[in-house]
């Protein structure tokens, strides 16, 4: 017994130096990407099967941008699960709701408004990351807070959300407002992945949302096989004057190829690289995740 003992705790602590060892170079790798982006870049990373986490930055509060539509949709799925909203029920969207001047395809479509089922305006806001869908369906539940407090009451506390997209394109300070410390996020991917918060009806809906993603080609995605399986949600800010970026984020959950899963959370927060070098950054990092965990 004594030497199978051994035998045992000497393969358990080959195993955890390896794995030890293996997040180290991660890391290095994480670090050395991150120079790239001219700013602050955040990372968590975690395991949905084996909960083993790995963070860069994972208690900074970094910009969301449209990252908050996320949680902005488990808010009001959750609203659904409560019976106050149905999923098919159509929902009047005025003309007066189409706001100019912003990202909305939802708008492009209909421009005089139309009466929508809930799960399409969920769906222009999700995978389409759609600005007028966002700010009528906050709205429709009562506001930013709403949103914040549901959160806050599924034990994930390091998420502001104070402002809506109209709010944050009024004046360039009011993004900084809606916040998010990656290792929070990643939290919130746990939480829905493993349908701890919504119904399985809703969980799926969601799901199948983030896995239609059309924004953010090059994030994420960008050096990943094209047939990886992805649900993800991105946030993007303007670039102002002086070429600062305060936001661009891919968040969400990868299938390995050898059938685990990732939560992750990349955030590149006030950079003065340009575009292409800031998505690069988040591919960079994906494919280093997916390489160092995926074997």
């Amino acid at each position: 017994m004594p030497k199978i003992f051994s035998s045992c705790l000497l393969f358990i602590l080959s195993f955890l130096s390896a794995a030890r060892a293996q997040d180290k170079e991660l890391l290095s790798r994480i670090k050395t990407i991150s120079a790239e982006s001219k700013g602050i870049v955040g990372v968590s990373i975690l395991g949905l099967e084996s909960h083993d986490t790995l963070n860069y930055n994972g208690q900074s509060r970094l910009v969301m941008h449209s990252v908050f539509k996320f949680p902005i949709a488990m808010a009001v799925l959750n609203l659904v699960d409560k019976g106050k909203y149905k999923l098919d029920k159509k929902m009047k969207v005025g003309k007066g709701d189409m706001h100019p001047n912003t990202w909305s395809p939802m708008r492009d479509k209909y421009p005089d408004g139309a009466e929508l089922p809930l799960s399409e305006i969920i769906g222009y806001m999700v995978s389409q990351s759609d600005n007028t869908a966002c700010d009528f369906l906050l709205k429709k539940i009562g506001g930013p807070k709403v949103v914040e407090e549901y959160i806050h009451s599924l034990g994930v506390k390091g998420i502001a959300i104070k402002a809506s997209e109209a709010d944050m394109a009024s004046a360039w300070e009011v993004q900084y407002t809606n916040w998010a410390k990656p290792a929070d996020l990643v939290y919130l991917l746990d939480i829905f992945y493993h349908g701890k918060a919504l119904s399985k009806q809703s969980n799926d809906f969601l799901m199948q949302a983030m896995l239609a993603t059309t924004t953010g080609p090059h994030r994420l995605r960008g050096l990943l096989p094209k047939d990886a399986v992805i649900a993800h949600k991105t946030g993007t800010s303007p670039t102002n004057a002086e070429g600062l970026s305060p936001a661009t984020n891919d968040i969400g959950i990868i299938t390995l190829p050898n059938g685990k899963h990732l939560a992750i959370v990349v955030m590149v927060c006030n950079s003065k690289a340009d575009e292409a070098t800031r998505d690069a950054v988040i591919a960079k990092i994906a494919k280093a995740a997916w390489d160092t965990y995926g074997r």
